[in-house]
């Protein structure tokens, strides 16, 4: 008997906070017995993550939302690009005849249509909703939710962030927070260091301007100032269109400050050996509607330094999993980061505590169970096909 199928949409084939999180979520499928689908824009390392937990993998030009394509120049090649795609889209759903479609991201609203005018139910999995910026934008954005049939989303932030500008989605939506796995073997506890011992920051993140990789720089340069042997240990790839900024954090890095205290590594796969060699870990994105590298660090048992904004307030508890700056302020980061030099006994608190909390909030069992039931799919192969209607 052929198992049911559902079919996943997603923007990218890259490894980075969406497209692992996509890991866990097809392999929470697969385990409730159904054959999973998984279409992707075009090629890339995720490809084989997904072959490897049983799904099937289409690689298909469509077109992704960007924030870029709502210029009035690029909106005509955007439509056109639509345009081209749905007939696709909807050849696709006839063949397979989903249980369901999920769409996960925001980015790519036309499988949402083309799953409803087939009549299948649609489900979006909501990554990247922003409280911030105007609101009219913001709406713009969050109009094409209506097509779902349901929500999820990622933290409550990214919940505030929909229903603030569409209440009528508030029925619909449901939190469930991600799961992050762990490393593969128990983390070793930070090295010991004394308050005059060299500091080693650790930031690990898309190299655009949201994730704040500047403000880490700048805070770097600051604590060197005050006297602190800080390095700065950068690992991620530089996000399209944003080649620019990668100049200006090479051109900060090789400011008297900080010359020869930054390090960039390019992308990183997996994250664990990058977070061992840091004595504090910092995510200080401007905006984070979750953030899987907070996480990530907890899990490591590291001390964790992230920016008080979104889905970061609430993966740390301040003064007891990690400490919290103010979004994109150096001196705050350089403050809190201080803190945690001066007060290595602190930073081992607050790692420890960060570590068992992350285990029990964030695992990827409870993330499994959660993410089926939101579907309303069963918990376990065999155990009826009933998808939501």
């Amino acid at each position: 008997m052929t198992a049911p199928a559902i079919l996943v949409a997603h923007p990218s084939a890259d490894l980075y906070g969406s497209d692992l999180q996509l890991l866990e979520t097809v392999e929470a499928f697969v385990e409730s017995g159904r054959h999973v689908v998984v279409a992707l824009p075009g090629p890339g390392p995720l490809v084989g993550e997904l072959r490897a937990r049983g799904a099937e993998v289409l690689t298909m030009r469509f077109p992704v939302l960007r924030k870029s394509a709502l210029h009035p120049l690029r909106f005509a090649r955007l439509l056109a690009e639509v345009l081209a795609a749905l007939p696709r889209v909807a050849a696709l759903l006839r063949r397979l005849d989903p249980e369901f479609v999920l769409v996960n991201t925001i980015t790519i609203p036309w499988w949402l249509a083309a799953g409803r005018a087939m009549r299948r139910p649609t489900i979006c999995h909501v990554h990247e909703a922003e409280e911030d910026g105007a609101k009219a934008f913001r709406t713009l954005l969050a109009l094409p939710n209506l097509l779902a049939t349901r929500l999820i989303v990622n933290s409550r932030s990214s919940a505030r962030a929909l229903t603030d500008v569409l209440p009528v989605l508030r029925r619909r939506v449901e939190v469930v927070y991600n799961g992050v796995p762990g490393p593969p073997t128990v983390p070793a506890p930070a090295r010991e260091r004394r308050p005059d011992d060299p500091l080693a920051l650790v930031v690990v993140g898309r190299l655009s301007p949201r994730k704040g990789i500047d403000v880490a720089l700048e805070a770097a340069a600051r604590l060197a100032r005050s006297g602190i042997d800080v390095t700065l240990d950068v690992y991620g790839s530089v996000f399209e269109g944003y080649e620019w900024f990668v100049d200006d954090l090479r051109d900060l890095a090789a400011s008297a400050d900080l010359d020869g205290r930054v390090a960039f590594h390019g992308y990183v796969n997996p994250v664990w050996p990058a977070l061992e060699r840091a004595d504090v870990v910092l995510v200080p994105s401007r905006v984070e509607p979750f953030g899987n590298t907070a996480v990530e660090a907890l899990l490591a048992r590291r001390a964790l330094v992230a920016s008080d904004t979104q889905g970061l307030a609430e993966i740390v508890t301040a003064g007891s999993t990690g400490l919290l700056a103010v979004p994109g302020d150096a001196d705050s980061l350089a403050q809190q980061i201080s803190t945690l030099a001066h007060d290595p006994a602190l930073a081992r608190r607050l790692a420890e505590n960060g570590h068992t909390e992350a285990l029990e909030r964030f695992g990827t069992d409870r993330y499994r169970r959660q993410i089926r039931e939101a579907v309303g799919l069963s918990p376990s192969r065999g155990e009826g096909t009933g998808g939501p209607r």
